[in-house]
């Protein structure tokens, strides 16, 4: 059974067909999903989404680009929500330098106060990072991260980088761009990883593996993200299955 790290079934991309294609998921073979906040709207409509489905667990948290909006309110509101026991990590958070806005000293400040919260809760982060390699590392390290311990999702920087987060104690998160043809520094990662180290994930409804690419993205292509890194890291498919979903129920103490 294949564990799904990061989701996101309360987008709208789901509105039309989300309970039917969240009651298919045992049947094809996934055992767990986290549905990952985005923003404290996104977070309570994930948290629903858990409390209707026992195999799924939520993450809250406030991604950088959201950071612009939230204040000591909102924060203690996030801090509630954290709390919650079907909350299994903080995040998703970190920095996102693709866009001008929110200011980066912003994200910084949200980002390393988001840090605390997880250690203060003791629970994993869900780590966010574009276009902000040397900062998120930086932030990281200045706060101690591996000692709360978590995911570097969607993973886009080098080889090099990924096995300095690996020495932090994180893990790293797989999804769709591994499968692409232009994908040679994604594929670059996985054979640099040691398997002990990699989640599996869609980040769903974005990045679609081949052969769905450009389509709406599920939980349920997750086999060709796995059976990918199966190639790379000459392992049979069911080894790249058992190990993953080992390493995503020891991150998220499940």
């Amino acid at each position: 059974m294949i564990f799904e790290t990061h989701a996101h079934y309360d987008d709208e991309a789901f509105d039309e067909d989300r309970d039917i294609l969240l009651s298919s998921m045992r049947e094809n073979g996934i055992e767990y999903i986290v549905n990952v906040g985005a923003n404290l709207e996104s977070t309570a409509a994930g948290l629903e989404l858990a409390a209707k489905y026992p195999f799924v667990y939520a993450a809250a948290g406030v991604h950088p680009s959201e950071t612009g909006t939230l204040d000591e309110t909102g924060f203690a509101r996030l801090k509630k929500l954290c709390a919650l026991e079907k909350v299994v990590a903080v995040g998703e958070i970190g920095l996102d330098y693709y866009w001008d806005e929110p200011a980066h000293d912003v994200q910084k400040i949200w980002f390393a106060r988001q840090l605390d919260l997880a250690r203060e809760l003791k629970k994993p982060v869900i780590i966010h990072s574009r276009d902000a390699a040397k900062d998120t590392f930086d932030i990281m390290t200045e706060n101690k991260a591996g000692e709360i311990g978590g995911v570097v999702h969607c993973y886009s920087y080098s080889a090099e980088m990924a096995l300095d987060f690996v020495k932090m104690g994180f893990y790293i998160g797989i999804g769709g761009v591994v499968t692409f043809k232009n994908g040679k520094k994604m594929k670059e990662v996985v054979e640099a990883l040691p398997i002990e180290r990699i989640l599996l994930e869609t980040d769903c409804p974005y990045l679609a593996p081949e052969p769905n690419r450009g389509k709406r993205n599920s939980s349920l292509n997750l086999p060709y993200i796995a059976q990918k890194i199966a190639e790379i890291k000459g392992l049979s498919y069911e080894e790249v299955i058992e190990i993953t979903t080992k390493n995503a129920e020891r991150m998220y103490q499940l």
